[in-house]
């Protein structure tokens, strides 16, 4: 028995987006970390969730699929015309019914298995729900005014109000003695089946265009999106420099293990 075949269990399918082509980084998906290529790590890490039924990569390229075959994953071969990762799982929707679809992103390789329960976690306890994503607290004053560090500000339900690369809230009266909490939003996000299968439809709006953040397309055309507090902030591997960065993050965690 599976750790989610129970009959109460909904299904969650967690789909890792993992392209071959990269601006800045072709074959990102492929790149060696401690061995092992990079899809690996998150895979494994994905399969680590308690709430995660079946991992999926989502993928265009023969390369990408025969390495997840390599050491034993799944993976589906998905149109190569997609403009962004939404529209990828979207279409492994189309052909694997499941109730929640978790995106991982594919340059994820230290992703807590716990971020995605407490996404899962969040949405599962919003009935009416239909997108969930995580964020986490600013602790660094500097990435407050980082345009590459996504911030987010929330509603008293605990739904995005916006997702800015502008340093938001903005604090105007910066001489009095206010405390504000700035969130920067982590890009992992949990769909209901519905409304992952609408998303290619949806029209892309001015502020999509403008502050090129696809989550904004989600609140353009009306809908709500829970935002649950973790503490996992990750390293994403955008460029080959972030690649030694990974990999001495994993080895400070094994040193602190042994």
């Amino acid at each position: 028995m599976t750790k989610n075949s129970q009959s109460d269990s909904p299904s969650v399918v967690v789909v890792i987006p993992a392209r071959y082509d990269s601006s800045r980084f072709p074959g990102k998906p492929l790149a060696s970390i401690g061995g092992h290529p990079m899809i690996q790590h998150v895979v494994e890490r994905a399969k680590m969730s308690r709430r995660v039924s079946r991992v999926i990569v989502a993928t265009d390229d023969d390369r990408i699929r025969d390495a997840v075959a390599g050491f034993g994953g799944e993976s589906i071969i998905t149109r190569r015309e997609h403009r962004s990762g939404t529209e990828r799982i979207a279409e492994v929707a189309v052909h694997i019914p499941a109730e929640i679809y978790v995106n991982v992103q594919g340059d994820e390789p230290l992703i807590s298995p716990e971020a995605i329960n407490t996404a899962v976690d969040e949405i599962l306890s919003q009935p009416e729900s239909q997108v969930a994503t995580l964020c986490a607290p600013i602790s660094h004053a500097a990435e407050i005014m980082d345009p590459n560090v996504v911030k987010v500000v929330l509603d008293f339900d605990g739904n995005a109000l916006y997702f800015s690369r502008a340093p938001i809230p903005w604090v105007r009266d910066a001489g009095e003695r206010v405390s504000a909490r700035h969130f920067k939003h982590i890009g992992l996000y949990v769909f209901r089946r519905d409304a992952l299968l609408e998303f290619p439809a949806l029209p892309p709006g001015e502020l999509e265009r403008l502050e090129q953040l696809e989550q904004l397309r989600w609140l353009e055309n009306g809908y709500h999106i829970r935002v649950a507090e973790c503490a996992y902030e990750g390293i994403a591997v955008d460029t080959p420099a972030d690649v030694a960065k990974v990999e001495e993050a994993l080895r400070s965690r094994q040193a602190a293990a042994n």
